[in-house]
C-alpha cells in the first residue's frame, strides 16, 4: 500500500516549481535533493510515474518543489493534483506515529470508557495534527492529536481526554 507524502498544488514561478500540501512531518528527509518519488495521478494525465527532486524551498510558509522532469511552468501545471507517494514498507514508523487510515473508524472513548463517537479523519497541521471526530450526537469536532489529549490509541479505539467545554465549542449555542 502507498502512503501519501504530499499533494501537488499550483505552479509557482516560471521554472517548474510547484506548491505542495505536506502529509509528512519529515519533508527535509522525504524531499531531499535527488530523491526519486513515485506518483499517483489521473490516468492519461501524462504525469511521469516517478519524479526526481531538483530543488526545494519554503516560501511564506509553503513548501515549493521542482523536479528534474519538469523544466517550466507549463509542465508544472500538468502536475496539479498529483500525489507523491512512498511504499508503506519503505517507512519505518515511530512507535507513536499513525496514518489517517489507521485512525479512521476507531471508536472514541472518554477516560472512563464512555463512547463519545468515531474518528472520521486526521488533519495534518504545521504546528500539530488534529483528529476529526463525529460525536454521538452527529456534531463534528476537532481535537489536537497530542498525548495529553489523546493518551491512548488502541487497535479498536482512542481515548480522548478533552478539556472541559471543548466539544461545546462545536455545538450550536455552545458556551
Amino acid at each position: 500500500m502507498s502512503v501519501v507524502l504530499a499533494r501537488i498544488g499550483k505552479p509557482h514561478g516560471l521554472r517548474g516549481e510547484v506548491t505542495v500540501q505536506l502529509h509528512t512531518d519529515e519533508p527535509e528527509r522525504r524531499f531531499a535533493l535527488g530523491t526519486a518519488l513515485d506518483t499517483e495521478a489521473a490516468p492519461g494525465s501524462g504525469v511521469p510515474r516517478r519524479l526526481t527532486v531538483r530543488s526545494t524551498r519554503v516560501h511564506n510558509g509553503t513548501w515549493l518543489i521542482a523536479f528534474e522532469e519538469v523544466p517550466d511552468r507549463t509542465g508544472a501545471e500538468g502536475l496539479r493534483g498529483t500525489r507523491l507517494v512512498i511504499d508503506e514498507e519503505a517507512i519505518e514508523p515511530d512507535e507513536d506515529e499513525y496514518y489517517e487510515d489507521d485512525l479512521v473508524g476507531l471508536e472514541v472513548r472518554d477516560p472512563s470508557g464512555a463512547v463519545l463517537g468515531t474518528v472520521t479523519g486526521l488533519e495534518v497541521g504545521t504546528a500539530q495534527d488534529r483528529l476529526v471526530l463525529e460525536l454521538a450526537d452527529g456534531v463534528t469536532a476537532y481535537v489536537p492529536f497530542v498525548e495529553q489529549i489523546v493518551p491512548v490509541v488502541a487497535d479498536d479505539h482512542v481515548v480522548v481526554d478533552a478539556p472541559p467545554g471543548l466539544f461545546d465549542l462545536y455545538r450550536e449555542g455552545g458556551e
